[in-house]
C-alpha cells in the first residue's frame, strides 16, 4: 500500500485521542477486538458549512488501506492519512471537487467541477499530478475503482464506461432486456472480480397508446463475461449504491421528491428482487452508502422529511443480517451521515460538532459503537 503522507499538511489539523485502526482487511469482529470505539474527527480545510444537498462540504468517502481514507474538504478533493488533511494537487486550485473511491494501492478517482463542467481524474497519494479520464462527466457524484485500477462511471455521451490508466478501454452496453428507451444514468460500483453496478432509467412513450413508460433499475454488468442484465426492481425506483466481493448489493428505493428513502439488499446470485431490514425506530427513511468487501458491514443515514425535522440526519450501521443499528453523534442534537466502510470495522463520513461545524469523521471498532436508538 503506497499511502504515504506526502503532500501538504494544511492548517486546521483536529487529532482525536486513541491510535489509528492498524492496517489491513482484517474481518470486522477480529478488528473490533483490537480497537478502541472513538469518533475521529480528521483535518479540514475550508468550509464547514453543513446543508442537506449532494456537494457536501465536508466528508470522508471511502477508506483505503491503513490509515488512508479520501473525500472532500472544503469542497476540494483531499486524502488524509490518519488525520491529516492533503489536498490533492491541481493545475488550477479554483477548481472544486471530490475525491469518490480508493482502491488498496492508495490510487484514487475523483470529481473536478469548473467552468468547463465536472470531468474525472485519477490520482496516487503522494503523486504531483492527477491524471483527467477522457469523456468523463462525473456530474451525478458517482465513479468507483478496484484494486485493479480499472475505474467505472458514467461517461460524458451518457455510457456505462471503464478507464484504465488514464484510458477509455471499454463501454458497456444497455442490457438486452431493457424496454425501449432506455439508457444508462450511473455507474455505482465495482469489486475486485469485476462485477459492475450501476443504474438505467426508462423513458419511453408508446406511440401506439400514448403510455408513458419511466422507471429506474439497478443494472449488472457480471466480472465474468456474461450479459448485463437487469436485476429485478424493488419497491419504487431502486437506487444501487455499492456491492461487496461477493456479489451482494445495497442501496435503497424511494417514493417521492427525493425524501422517503427505505434501504435494500439485494443477496447473491442476484435473480430475485432485493428485501429492506428497516431504517432506525427513531426516523422514517433511510438509506444504504456502501457495503464493506468481505465482512458484510453496510452503512448509510437515517432521514426526516425536510420540512419535518423533528430529528436530524444520523449514521447507521447494519452488520450483517442483524437490525439496523445508530451511531453516535459527534455532538448531541447534530446531524452525521456515513458513506463509506471497511473490514477493519471503520465507517467514513462526516458529523455537525456542537458549534455547527461539518467535520469529516471516521468511526473506529463501530459495531462496539453502534446502538438501538431508546434503548
Amino acid at each position: 500500500m503506497s499511502a504515504a503522507g506526502a503532500g501538504v499538511v494544511l492548517a486546521g489539523l483536529i487529532t482525536a485521542a486513541g491510535p489509528a485502526v492498524a492496517a489491513g482487511p482484517t474481518a470486522g469482529a477480529a478488528a473490533g477486538a483490537k480497537c478502541t470505539p472513538k469518533i475521529q474527527v480528521l483535518g479540514s480545510i475550508g468550509d464547514e458549512s453543513y446543508t442537506r444537498d449532494m456537494q457536501r462540504s465536508q466528508g470522508v468517502f471511502d477508506l483505503g488501506a491503513g490509515d488512508l481514507a479520501v473525500g472532500v474538504s472544503g469542497h476540494k478533493p483531499v486524502y488524509w492519512t490518519g488525520t491529516a488533511v492533503h489536498r490533492v494537487p491541481l493545475a488550477d486550485p479554483n477548481q472544486s471537487g471530490q475525491v469518490l473511491a480508493v482502491n488498496a494501492h492508495g490510487l484514487m478517482v475523483g470529481i473536478l467541477r469548473g467552468f468547463g463542467g465536472t470531468s474525472l481524474f485519477t490520482y496516487q497519494a503522494g503523486a504531483a499530478a492527477i491524471t483527467p479520464l477522457p469523456d468523463s462527466d462525473g456530474s451525478d457524484l458517482e465513479a468507483d475503482i478496484n484494486d485493479a485500477g480499472y475505474v467505472v462511471s458514467r461517461s460524458g455521451s451518457w455510457t456505462a464506461t471503464v478507464w484504465k490508466d488514464g484510458r477509455k478501454v471499454r463501454e458497456l452496453p444497455v442490457p438486452a432486456d431493457a424496454g425501449p428507451g432506455t439508457r444508462i444514468t450511473m455507474v455505482t460500483g465495482i469489486n475486485n472480480r469485476g462485477d459492475i453496478l450501476g443504474m438505467a432509467t426508462q423513458d419511453h412513450e408508446v406511440p401506439e397508446t400514448g403510455e408513458h413508460l419511466e422507471n429506474t433499475y439497478p443494472v449488472l454488468w457480471p466480472g465474468d463475461g456474461t450479459a448485463a442484465r437487469l436485476l429485478a426492481p424493488s419497491g419504487n425506483d431502486a437506487y444501487v449504491q455499492d456491492l461487496d466481493e461477493s456479489g451482494r448489493v445495497v442501496g435503497y428505493d424511494w417514493a417521492g421528491p427525493w425524501h422517503e428513502y427505505r434501504p435494500w439488499v439485494w443477496e447473491p446470485p442476484l435473480t430475485g428482487p432485493g428485501t429492506t431490514p428497516g431504517g432506525l425506530s427513531s426516523h422514517p427513511y433511510a438509506t444504504f452508502e456502501a457495503i464493506s468487501p468481505t465482512t458484510n458491514l453496510s452503512v448509510g443515514t437515517a432521514k426526516f422529511h425536510p420540512d419535518e425535522m423533528t430529528l436530524p440526519d444520523q449514521a447507521l450501521l447494519r452488520a450483517g443480517s442483524g437490525p439496523v443499528k445508530a451511531l453516535p453523534r459527534l455532538a448531541a442534537g447534530q446531524a452525521s451521515m456515513a458513506d463509506a466502510v471497511s473490514d477493519a470495522d471503520r465507517v467514513g463520513g462526516a458529523a455537525v460538532n456542537a458549534k455547527g461545524k461539518l467535520k469529516p469523521v471516521i468511526w473506529t471498532c463501530t459495531t462496539r459503537q453502534a446502538y438501538n436508538p431508546g434503548s
